[in-house]
C-alpha cells in the first residue's frame, strides 16, 4: 500500500521517533499503532504514552523497546492506510502490535460498522504477517445516543473474539470522566492521566508478550 501524501513530513517525523526516539533494546518490540491517545498529544516526549510503557514494562522486568506509532487526528482508516509502510520503518517485526485506533471515528460521528471494517483489515494484516496484536478498546460519547454507542462499544469486543487476539476492554479506563487527569482540551489525558492508563494496561501488555514468547510457540 503507497504512503498517503496527506501525511507529507508529518510521516517521515514519525518514521524518525520510530527508530530513535527510545533506545533499542534486545527485548521484544512492541508498536503502538494508534493516534493522538498513543503520540503522547500535548505532553513532552518524556510523559508520553510509550515512553511510559517502555519503562514500565522495565520494571516488571521485560526488556522491551516501545515504538511509537501514533499519529493525531488519525482514524482507523487512516491507520489502516499508513500500516505497511510503518512496519517496514520499524528495524524488525515487532514482537507485539498494540491497536489503538477508533477514537476519532467516534468523535465524528462514522458509521461503527466503517470503523469495524477498517481495524478488521489492520487485524488481517497483521494476522497474515503473523504478529501479535493486543487490540484496546474505546468507548462512545453518551451525545451520540444509545444505538450509536451499543454498535460502537461491541465492535472492538467482536472483533478481539474473531481474530483471537489479546483484548483491553477500555483504553481510558481510569481516566475518562476525571477532570484531574485530562488536558484543557478535555480529551487527552495528562502525565498522571497518562500514568494511569499505563498502571491499568501494563499487565495486559506483558500477559500478550509472553503469551507469544519465543517459549511459548
Amino acid at each position: 500500500m503507497s504512503r498517503p501524501i496527506r501525511y507529507g513530513w508529518r510521516a517521515a517525523l514519525v518514521h524518525l521517533l520510530l527508530l530513535f526516539a527510545t533506545p533499542a533494546s534486545a527485548g521484544p518490540l512492541v508498536w503502538a499503532l494508534g493516534d493522538s491517545l498513543t503520540e503522547g498529544y500535548g505532553l513532552p516526549p518524556q510523559q508520553g504514552f510509550t515512553v511510559q510503557l517502555q519503562a514500565a514494562l522495565r520494571r516488571a522486568g521485560v526488556d522491551a523497546t516501545v515504538a511509537n506509532g501514533g499519529v493525531s487526528g488519525d482514524t482507523a482508516r487512516q491507520g489502516l492506510a499508513r500500516l505497511r509502510w510503518g512496519l517496514r520503518g520499524l528495524p524488525r517485526s515487532p514482537d507485539l502490535v498494540l491497536v489503538e485506533l477508533g477514537a476519532n471515528d467516534m468523535l465524528r460521528g462514522l458509521p461503527p460498522e466503517q470503523t469495524a471494517k477498517n481495524l478488521s483489515a489492520i487485524l488481517d494484516e497483521l494476522a497474515r504477517r503473523h504478529i501479535p496484536v493486543l487490540l484496546t478498546g474505546m468507548r462512545a460519547s453518551p451525545n451520540l445516543g444509545t444505538d450509536y454507542r451499543r454498535r460502537f462499544d461491541a465492535l472492538y469486543p467482536a472483533l478481539a473474539k474473531q481474530y483471537r487476539v489479546g483484548f483491553y476492554p477500555f483504553f481510558y479506563d481510569g481516566v475518562a470522566g476525571r477532570r484531574e487527569l485530562i488536558q484543557a482540551d478535555g480529551l487527552h489525558p495528562n502525565a498522571r492521566g497518562v500514568a494511569v492508563i499505563i498502571g491499568r494496561i501494563t499487565p495486559a501488555v506483558v500477559k500478550a508478550l509472553r503469551a507469544h514468547s519465543p517459549e511459548k510457540r
